[in-house]
């Protein structure tokens, strides 16, 4: 704030409006920002309209936190290979988010394509290009597997034999894996992989989960498996996978750069 031209009066609120100006922090309050303006433009109702199904922080600025049970410590290497798919359909605000918290916190982040060419649409028509098509990251192996959400992407993962095949192979040897969003209930649980586990998902989709007693926590870490609610959790999502992999210290740090406490 101290690079602001001297003219202008910095303030410590996380979204600022004055006037026809609306300006706001970094990256953490991202999400606040976009409503403001779907406010400022459109009127409260369709801002909360929006903002409902995306699950936003009740508190922004508090600390985060998450619900843990059958706490095992993730031991990986000093730089943790994760693959994360990406498909038509795919939620963008998730995958971005967790693919750019975990490449802030220095882990190899492999984006796989789930169709015939590196660029996908999004949930939101946004388009992602990934770094490889499936059938390549298949030939590697991966401490962690984490799939976004979106309705067409989770379908899309669902219906992957190979993606799917992949993550079996994972849950099987003890290895690191996770979902967001319509991705616990529609790719995960039909495929037996939330067997014995508990979870949460987007909250339209509790009742397609066998186990629902953990659903209404925001993050959810059972052994190996992490999942979450919805675009609104996706950086408490991705900040509890550092906090796993490299420690609480190093999530709280990220946490503070990018504005989100």
């Amino acid at each position: 704030m101290d690079k602001l031209p001297s003219e202008v009066h910095a303030v410590e609120s996380r979204v600022q409006i004055d006037g026809k100006c609306v300006t706001s922090r970094g990256p953490g309050t991202a999400m606040e920002y976009s409503i403001v303006l779907v406010e400022q433009l459109y009127g409260k109702e369709k801002a909360e309209e929006v903002a409902g199904p995306m699950v936003m922080h009740p508190q922004h600025g508090v600390e985060f936190s998450t619900k843990e049970l059958n706490s095992t410590s993730w031991n990986v290497g000093e730089t943790p290979s994760i693959l994360v798919p990406i498909a038509n359909g795919t939620e963008e605000m998730e995958a971005t988010m967790i693919i750019d918290i975990l490449c802030r916190a220095k882990a190899n982040v492999v984006v796989a394509s789930l169709e015939d060419k590196l660029e996908v649409v999004a949930s939101r028509k946004v388009k992602m290009v990934a770094d490889v098509m499936l059938d390549d990251a298949l030939k590697q192996q991966y401490d962690l597997i984490l799939l976004p959400g979106g309705l067409g992407g989770a379908e899309a993962y669902a219906k992957s034999d190979k993606l799917m095949g992949l993550i079996k192979k994972q849950a099987e040897a003890n290895k690191l894996y996770g979902a967001i969003c319509a991705s616990p209930a529609i790719a995960l649980e039909p495929h037996g992989l939330l067997k014995g586990k508990k979870a949460t998902s987007y909250p339209a989709m509790w009742n397609k989960l066998a186990d629902q007693s953990e659903c209404k926590n925001r993050v959810v870490v059972d052994g190996n498996l992490i999942t979450s609610q919805g675009p609104g959790t996706s950086m408490e999502f991705s900040l509890a996978i550092v906090e796993k992999l490299f420690g609480r210290e190093k999530a709280r740090e990220l946490a503070k750069t990018m504005v989100f406490v």
